[in-house]
């Protein structure tokens, strides 16, 4: 299905209280090294949340029943 033209920019956390959260709680984490582990079962939430991390510039591995599961292994080999 054809999306609209998305576009990066601070709206992706400014328009929601849980996300203002989240962006400052993230900051918080990254600046004493800690990692993170964010669940979801929506896929829409997680297309928000990776368009989030890469524009801040956050690593990040997105694992949904799209990945196969050699990767989906691999991915949290590499986390763990």
């Amino acid at each position: 299905e054809p999306a609209p033209p998305y576009f990066d920019g601070p709206h992706l956390w400014e328009n929601s209280g849980k996300m203002i959260l989240l962006d400052k709680l993230l900051a918080k984490l990254k600046a004493n090294g800690d990692r993170v582990l964010i669940f979801s079962q929506m896929t829409r939430l997680l297309d928000i949340l990776e368009d989030y991390m890469r524009f801040r510039g956050y690593q990040y591995c997105r694992i949904d029943g799209q990945t196969s599961t050699e990767h989906r292994d691999q991915y949290m080999a590499d986390y763990n």
